[in-house]
């Protein structure tokens, strides 16, 4: 999975999807991505911000390099949200 290359652990991606399971937390995630466009989703600040408000919603503290890592991550996979394969291949990647 591309995501472990980055060094992203194993266990905070099943406590973050464990987490987005409840209604109320993932609505709250949609609306903090909501109008998020693929010139966003490259702009290595706004992601970083998502990431932090990411993890206030989620109720999970990461380091400084926990950060780096995601945000590297989604600056690499190059998402475009409206693209319905691009959201495809995310989902399977993180089944």
């Amino acid at each position: 999975m591309s995501w472990q290359k980055f060094g992203i652990r194993p266990d905070l991606v099943e406590r973050v999807k464990f987490k987005l399971k409840n209604p109320a937390v993932k609505e709250k995630f949609k609306q903090l991505l909501d109008g998020a466009t693929k010139y966003d989703l490259q702009d290595r600040i706004k992601v970083r911000k998502w990431v932090k408000q990411a993890s206030r919603i989620l109720n999970e503290p990461m380091t400084d390099i926990q950060e780096e890592q995601i945000v590297n991550f989604v600056l690499s996979q190059r998402i475009d949200p409206k693209n319905t394969l691009h959201l495809i291949r995310l989902w399977a990647m993180f089944r």
